[in-house]
């Protein structure tokens, strides 16, 4: 595999509207891992496409030597497909069978071609990251959001790539599942691409590659190592900034200087004439060459006036811009030891059982606690995040009657057992569900934030909606058009500034599709947040910034509580 490589040159693409996406984009990678790093909406995925040859570049091309395997980070896997077909054996499998039974069909051997180990190798892959008990004719629909992600990534390593692309590849994974997934890639030997915000798997890539729409930047080492880089460069470049600012202020403070002293000699030498009475010819010579003089020092100090503002330009744009929110969100202030929800004996019914482990889940949440909720995919966190919002009525434990009977109790084990009790203080939930879907996705960022703050002054929303870093034009642009980066940052402003304040969020994988400079902006929104919230979240870095207190765990249907800090 160490001649797998992929290979931009002079690459441009646009999207049929005209935006451009790259322009002359040329780039080399060989063997090692590279995690691919830039803002939502600067093209990381539109790349991937491009050297997966799912889009076609305009101009330029792209290379890739080895065999390619691509996740995307929507799989185009059909409900009712079963997990060998979604694996791309199901034909080989077919064919193997048919030769067993005595079938001898050349047909049989061409598809099998070298696949003979395939279904042990399928069964080995599996293991490796956490499958091992899916059977190949289970269908995709049964599995967990986080099953199909792993799902896909061994649909593509049973391919054998020596290219691999991944396109955000631990969404919807649990800690456990993250884990294999490092330890897969840990041992990579090929060419490997990884868009990703998951800062603990960038920390194990080879080195970070900063995208834009002419440049493909590495920096060596690991996601730390290339913070530290960005930090070192953006010291030097405000110090450049800095002494540019100087030399501006020097180079006007010495034009101005040699100006005066241009006026005071013309009105020195005109008094002296006088005085000496020269002849006018001869006076008007002298002053002929005082103000060519004059103008030659003017022109000499504009033009080094000139260079100094053109440095001060180039050194400006080497500085970043700082795109993280800052807000002041007093109205969603919530009193220490007040209760904002309790629920006793959470249920919910799926089919003949129960989700969670008799009698129910208790849960109470006070205060402005920053609760973590944690846990294997498909154990019920976004179920208990509904329950908790009101989005999703609790059931009876065990043989559930009907609530509208008139017993009071449903039966457990054959005895009887008191229904579900759930309490909200006065005042709103909000609940963000990973499909940020709360917005009118025909309206604009302004008319959905009047929706949700009726009362606030047009001016104020503008205001608002600028400190969201949607400045002018861009709070005109309907939420359909956004990133997802943008999606979130919108969705912020309308829940966080929505009348009544909120005074508990539910927020479910809240950084899942976000680059880095957006889970930047979330972290600050809710530092700056003074409710109550519970965050369902494998991203253990994220969940240490936004200063958690309670950490729960959902396994086999109970909720623990862990003493982290």
């Amino acid at each position: 595999m160490s001649d797998a490589s992929i290979v931009c040159t002079r690459l441009h693409f646009s999207w049929p509207d005209g935006t451009v996406v790259f322009d002359e984009l040329s780039a080399s990678l060989g063997a090692g891992r590279t995690g691919l790093v830039a803002p939502n909406g600067a093209g990381k995925s539109t790349l991937l496409r491009l050297i997966a040859g799912e889009l076609t570049p305009s101009a330029g091309a792209v290379t890739v030597s080895g065999v390619l395997g691509y996740l995307p980070q929507n799989l185009p896997f059909l409900a009712d497909a079963t997990v060998a077909e979604v694996l791309g054996v199901a034909p080989v499998l077919a064919a193997l069978a048919a030769v067993e039974s005595g079938d001898a069909s050349e047909a049989h051997f061409t598809t099998i071609g070298n696949d003979w180990d395939v279904e042990e190798r399928t069964a080995v892959e599996l293991n490796r990251l956490g499958l091992g008990d899916v059977t190949l004719d289970r269908p995709l629909a049964s599995l967990s959001g986080g099953q199909v992600v792993s799902l896909g990534l061994v649909a593509q390593l049973l391919k054998r790539p020596d290219v691999l692309l991944l396109d955000e590849p631990t969404n919807n994974l649990d800690a456990d599942a993250r884990h294999r997934l490092h330890d897969v890639l840990a041992g990579w030997k090929g060419c490997l691409l990884v868009v990703s915000h998951d800062r603990a798997l960038l920390d194990r890539m080879d080195r970070i590659a900063e995208l834009s729409a002419t440049e493909l930047r590495s920096y060596g080492g690991n996601f730390t190592d290339y913070e530290q880089a960005v930090e070192a460069e953006q010291e030097a470049a405000q110090r450049a900034v800095r002494s540019a600012a100087q030399e501006v202020k020097r180079e006007k403070r010495e034009l101005q200087q040699a100006r005066e002293r241009a006026a005071r000699r013309a009105g020195n030498a005109s008094r002296h004439r006088k005085d000496a009475g020269l002849a006018r010819i001869v006076a008007g010579g002298l002053q002929r060459h005082a103000q060519e003089s004059a103008g030659k020092a003017n022109e000499t100090h504009a033009a080094r006036l000139g260079e100094a503002k053109a440095k001060l330009d180039e050194a400006g744009r080497a500085v970043r811009d700082d795109t993280r929110i800052a807000l002041e969100l007093p109205d969603t202030t919530v009193p220490a030891g007040r209760t904002v929800f309790a629920g006793e004996r959470l249920q919910v019914r799926r089919g003949d059982r129960d989700l969670f482990a008799p009698p129910g889940l208790d849960l109470t949440v006070r205060g402005p606690e920053r609760i973590a909720l944690t846990g294997a995919n498909g154990t019920g966190k976004t179920t208990l995040l509904r329950l908790i919002g009101g989005d999703l009525a609790p059931s009876y434990a065990g043989a559930s009657p009907d609530p509208s009977d008139a017993g009071a109790s449903g039966e457990l084990g054959g005895e009887p057992c008191a229904p579900p009790v759930v309490r909200r203080a006065d005042g709103r939930v909000a609940y963000l569900s990973q499909r940020l879907d709360l917005l009118d996705e025909d309206a604009t960022v302004l008319d959905n934030l009047a929706r949700f703050a009726p009362e606030l002054a047009p001016a104020k929303r503008m205001n608002l909606l600028a400190r969201f870093l949607f400045r002018g034009a861009r709070a005109q642009l309907p939420v359909g058009a956004l990133s997802g980066g943008e999606r979130l940052r919108a969705t912020l402003a309308c829940v966080l500034y929505a009348e009544p304040a909120p005074h508990l969020l539910l927020l479910d994988e809240p950084t899942n599709n976000l680059d880095l400079v957006s889970v930047a902006q979330l972290v600050g929104a809710l530092n700056a947040y003074r409710g109550a919230f519970v965050v369902v979240s494998h991203d253990e870095r994220f969940l240490a910034e936004i200063g958690v207190t309670r950490h729960l765990h959902l396994a086999a249907g109970r909720l623990t509580e862990s003493d982290r800090t």
